[in-house]
């Protein structure tokens, strides 16, 4: 068994001099340490609720790869920018020192519910709260991972970014040869998650497993489900059926022996999260332990106010899969039957629901397609932005989308997986014309998904798009299921659905040239 002094002793060998280490300590004694600590509150249910402070989400552009011999294949661009040994060295120098003379927390965790193909993390940090945060997310050590990796979290080590190259004082940085991971600048502890799903990216195509930014679920007769999209599309709200077991809300691994959880917790968006829609979650994350980020109290008391967006639309809770009361406890099941790429349309062209083939699912999975919406990210316009982010998971992917796509592809056609285009944005118009597709309607048509009824059903194929549209549903109208038909004024119509199409090719073409022609032809005319 490893020892606090022990620990101590390793942690000298890199140069950090913990004033005391707290290693992988009590869920019970965190909570004690993070109400000691100030570093945040107890709400009545027994959740912690802590604040990010100016950085309520990701830096993108402040994520670094290091430009070592295991770098050769990064895909460099937006999602990877590149750092020398030389800036990484003199980073990682002063993150050592930053860290020295501190109290420290230590967790020793790993990545992957497959134990063949798992990772070992170590988390080592300044904030209690981030290592129960991390005790929540990851699953616990065991067994004998591929490969080890040590995260550096110092929230509070801001750097120069003129001496440093880097874009600004925050920084993520990853060194795939010495297995590091830095982290300064920011509180916001999805890097920390967000930071290990980039690893597992980069290493698991190797093994032949397939890294998908998905939640994935079973029914009864163990039929697997998949179901990927963006933030705000309701990936975390379908996947947690009362009627279906959870494997897992976000990360997952597709290998020979079927699909698996990169994580042992959950980080759902809880803006206005609501008990009746959404009990699983809610049950989760009003529980002793759970980890509410940027959330505000009820005035005059200790109950959580999830309709408060005083300090940022992207308010989360971190909570471990043994809240989720009808899990898949491994972890693990066998391979999909059916796949759902979630999109909310809020240009309301998309339909509800429709069948893709093999080749329209590598084009739609590369898309990655959303809309974004006033309000939600700084600088957007009145009007809805399309956005298309590849595989669905753009800022974690260390190598080129094309190995991630045709991937999919292979697997889809080896499994005869059934593939399904959602829309749970706006039906009848645009956002401000239309309305939004209720949740209970998009819960019944993945239903019936699931239970085999649309892949029986009649279809219709849509002019543009080239979508597979069922003509009935039990409980949706048929005027929704079209979107044409819902909508009033034709013209705007047609021009909408030209605009969105336009974006989709020019999307698109940066990936042409590694993609089969039969791809790019099951894209919209």
């Amino acid at each position: 068994m490893v020892s606090d002094v022990l620990v101590q002793d390793q942690l000298a060998r890199v140069g950090i001099n913990a004033a005391h280490v707290f290693y992988k300590s009590a869920r019970s004694q965190l909570v004690r340490e993070i109400l000691r600590r100030n570093e945040g509150d107890l709400s009545n249910s027994g959740a912690v609720v802590v604040e990010t402070g100016k950085n309520t989400g990701r830096a993108p552009k402040d994520k670094y790869v290091v430009q070592s011999p295991s770098a050769q294949n990064i895909w460099w661009g937006e999602a990877n920018h590149p750092l020398s040994e030389d800036d990484y060295l003199a980073i990682r120098d002063q993150v050592i020192a930053h860290l020295s003379g501190r109290d420290l927390f230590i967790e020793d965790l790993r990545a992957g519910a497959d134990s063949a193909h798992s990772i070992g993390v170590r988390v080592i940090t300044p904030l209690a709260w981030h290592a129960l945060f991390s005790r929540n997310l990851f699953l616990p050590q065991g067994g004998s991972p591929v490969f080890n990796y040590t995260i550096y979290d110092a929230p509070d080590c801001t750097i120069d970014p003129t001496r440093h190259h880097t874009n600004s004082d925050i920084f993520v940085i990853i060194n795939f040869d010495a297995h590091e991971i830095l982290i300064g600048g920011t509180r916001y502890a999805g890097e920390i998650k967000k930071s290990i799903f980039t690893v597992m990216n980069f290493h698991m195509p190797a093994a032949g497993v397939l890294p998908m930014h998905c939640s994935a679920n079973t029914g009864n007769q163990n039929d697997v489900s998949l179901f990927f999209g963006l933030s705000g599309t309701g990936k975390t709200t379908l996947s947690s059926d009362t009627d279906r077991r959870l494997i897992g809300d976000d990360e997952h691994g597709w290998s020979d022996k079927g699909v698996f959880n990169f994580e042992g917790g959950c980080y759902a968006k809880t803006i206005r999260l609501n008990q009746d829609l959404e009990p699983l979650i809610w049950n989760a994350v009003e529980r002793f332990g759970s980890v509410l980020e940027n959330t505000r109290f009820q005035l005059g008391t200790y109950d959580i106010n999830y309709d408060d967006v005083s300090l940022t639309e992207n308010t989360r809770g971190a909570y471990p899969m043994a809240y989720i009361s009808n899990r898949v406890a491994p972890g693990f099941a066998g391979h999909p039957e059916n796949i759902f790429f979630l999109s909310a349309d809020a240009f309301g062209i998309l339909p509800p629901i429709s069948r893709l083939t093999p080749e329209q699912a590598m084009y739609y999975f590369l898309s990655g397609y959303t809309a974004k919406l006033a309000g939600t990210e700084k600088d957007l316009k009145k009007e809805p932005q399309p956005t298309f982010s590849v595989c669905f998971a753009a800022p974690f992917l260390p190598l080129k989308p094309v190995v991630y796509a045709s991937m999919l592809m292979k697997k889809i056609q080896q499994m005869k997986v059934n593939v399904w285009l959602v829309n749970t944005g706006w039906t009848g118009g645009a956002f401000g014309t239309g309305s939004r597709i209720p949740i209970p309607y998009t819960r019944m048509l993945v239903k019936s998904a699931l239970n085999g009824d649309l892949a029986q059903a009649p279809m219709t194929e849509d002019s543009i798009f080239n979508l597979a549209i069922p003509l009935a549903c039990p409980g949706i109208p048929e005027k929704m299921l079209d979107p044409k038909l819902s909508w009033q004024n034709q013209d705007l119509f047609q021009k909408t659905s030209q605009n969105l199409l336009d974006a989709f090719r020019n999307n698109i073409k940066q990936y042409a040239a590694d993609l089969p022609a039969e791809v790019i032809a099951a894209g919209p005319h």
